[in-house]
């Protein structure tokens, strides 16, 4: 730019030199004055604007200093007052740094006061308020570089108008000047351009590194942002199991109608509110690419029944009746994801029941295409529900919509589960399919090819004593477990359940505690917490098998199981229970593991 200015002021110089008389030369110094003169009053203009905005910035700080000095002598609500006001006074000023600062004091704030809740909610608009700060200056960034570009055309475009003037002018004089001059501003104009060249390239790379620096720092602030929703997750998740375990121990206690009422809602809400866990942690989980396909032999039949009585609690709820039918031409047992299936029946399920009041819901499986090592089968899910108006079919499966504006209100929900039915689906090179009609109800279907390999068959009896009821209780009865759980509240309920089943149990509080009962006394089973302190669950397994390999030892973690299955076999767990867990498939997995320690 200063390269184009120095060339354009010489050739002006070069003109009023030719053209100019004296008294426009004396003209232009009247102007300049006239311009001098002018700018004076913007000048002190702009040195009130300096002092009106460093007072904003004094007031500001003082502020802050106020709400953090409250917040530090334990003075919440008056931490909460000042911050707000720090917040609002912030927004009125238009000052981002500390609008920032005040939402990330009052996400500490809450979080101290275990609101997680509102800490997660002013956790989330500073993080919307610095992602949209990123993509202002990323466009502004943009829009620098296309004024950049028009300007330096245009003044190409007046170049090339003062080069043709000049010759004309030139011209009129002597040849021999013009030849001279032509061939100095030829010189000059290679020089400048060269220069020129050289300054935008010099440019363009520093705007290249500060839109890398800009995008580095996005990415940064999503990470922690991932990580933060994660943490809080896993976090909610573990009370999420003692409410649920709990709830259901209080169930079978026979209690009272009215309080097996109140219990059912309790394991309601609670379903609900792992639901909701779950479709969060999904997302995050999506959104960074960290979910990988993990496939093995299921039993359909079974796996569906589970589906389905999972659901009792919901459908009771809404007075919904729930069907399951299974074409016969479906493969007893099917190879693929089933943990990635299931997320995507039960996100379907549930939408189906919560919608659905005083109605039915089918969950049908049809076989499609059968073959000798492959067959396509069609998973439809329908209900007599409330439909969905079909200006709002293809809406619902955006992020957080949840159709009609009253949808959310009456209903509830996240409006997460379809978008990660849709992300899921990928995994199988398949996508969702709607039919409604407003009033009458919906049908979601979706279809998966699945490969058949050769399956390692179980032992015969083995197999057998999986499908006999009456062989589990024989079994559990006087089977020696130790429980590692460093939650007190958590390894009560584990023993609590245990207990009912006959089992004989020992408890410890930490890894080290464990590998010295491990080693001291005989157990059939090992039920092991992850985390725990002094000794983690994982060194602890490896420290146990060392001295008794072939002792069975389930990890006991609040972790997704899709991120944790495969890692804790290979560290010598023969089987991961992800909590909160349904005490039935509880018992079951347990069965599963002495059945096989057995043969």
């Amino acid at each position: 730019m200063k390269i184009n200015n120095f060339f354009l002021a010489f050739i002006c110089c070069f003109l009023l030199f030719v053209e100019s008389s004296p008294a426009e030369v004396s003209l232009q110094k009247d102007w300049n004055s006239k311009q001098y003169v002018q700018a004076e009053p913007a000048n002190k203009s702009s040195l009130k604007q300096e002092e009106k905005e460093d007072s904003i910035n004094k007031a500001l700080l003082v502020k802050f200093n106020k709400a953090l000095f409250n917040f530090n002598q334990g003075n919440i609500a008056n931490a909460v007052e000042y911050t707000l006001r720090l917040k609002d006074y912030a927004q009125n000023n238009s000052n981002l740094d500390y609008e920032i600062k005040a939402l990330k004091l009052l996400s500490e704030i809450h979080a101290s006061q275990n609101n997680y809740k509102k800490a997660l909610r002013y956790r989330q608009e500073t993080d919307s308020i610095l992602n949209n700060t990123v993509n202002l200056d990323i466009s502004q960034h943009w829009a620098s570089n296309a004024a950049f570009n028009t300007a330096y055309n245009k003044l190409q475009e007046e170049k090339t108008a003062q080069e043709k003037k000049l010759k004309f002018n030139q011209l009129a004089v002597v040849l021999s000047v013009l030849l001279i001059s032509i061939l100095s501003l030829f010189t000059l104009a290679l020089y400048k351009n060269n220069r020129l060249r050289a300054s935008v390239n010099n440019l363009l790379k520093t705007k290249n590194n500060e839109l890398l620096a800009a995008k580095m720092k996005a990415e940064k602030a999503n990470e922690v942002k991932d990580q933060f929703l994660s943490t809080i997750t896993h976090e909610l998740r573990t009370p999420i199991y003692a409410i649920n375990g709990f709830a259901y121990l209080l169930k079978q206690e026979d209690p009272r109608p009215e309080q097996l009422e109140h219990i059912k809602a309790l394991i309601y809400s609670g379903e609900h509110l792992l639901s909701l866990v779950n479709n969060i942690l999904d997302l995050n989980k999506l959104a960074a690419g960290k979910v990988t396909k993990t496939e093995s032999f299921f039993e359909v039949k079974s796996v569906m029944d589970e589906l389905i009585y999972s659901f009792k609690n919901a459908a009771e709820a809404n007075a919904v009746s729930l069907h399951l039918k299974i074409d016969e031409k479906v493969s007893p047992k099917l190879f693929g994801d089933i943990l990635k299936l299931k997320q995507i029946l039960i996100n379907l399920l549930s939408n189906a029941i919560k919608f659905t009041k005083n109605g039915e819901v089918w969950l049908s499986i049809t076989c499609l295409n059968l073959e000798t090592n492959r067959s396509k089968i069609r998973f439809s899910i329908r209900d007599t529900g409330r439909g969905i108006k079909e200006e709002f079919q293809q809406k619902i499966f955006d992020n957080f919509h949840q159709g009609e504006s009253s949808t959310s209100s009456n209903y509830g929900g996240t409006g997460l589960g379809l978008t990660i039915v849709t992300s899921l689906l990928e995994f199988f090179d398949s996508k969702i399919n709607l039919e409604s009609t407003f009033g009458k109800g919906s049908t979601f279907f979706f279809d998966i090819v699945f490969h058949q390999p050769k399956e390692k068959k179980d032992n015969n009896q083995i197999q057998a004593a999986l499908n006999d009821p009456i062989r589990m209780d024989e079994l559990f009865k006087g089977k020696k477990v130790l429980i590692a759980e460093d939650n007190i509240i958590n390894i009560k309920l584990t023993n609590k359940i245990l207990l009912r089943r006959g089992f004989e149990t020992d408890l410890v509080k930490n890894g080290l505690e464990a590998i010295n009962k491990a080693v001291e006394k005989d157990y059939d089973l090992i039920l092991m917490d992850i985390h725990m302190p002094i000794l983690d669950g994982i060194q602890a397994t490896i420290e146990i098998k060392s001295h008794k390999p072939k002792l069975p030892i389930i990890a006991l973690t609040a972790v997704s199981l899709e991120e944790t299955s495969e890692n804790y076999i290979k560290q010598g767990f023969v089987a991961v229970i992800p909590k909160p867990y349904k005490t039935e498939m509880f018992y079951q997995k347990i069965y599963e593991v002495l059945l096989r320690s057995q043969a």
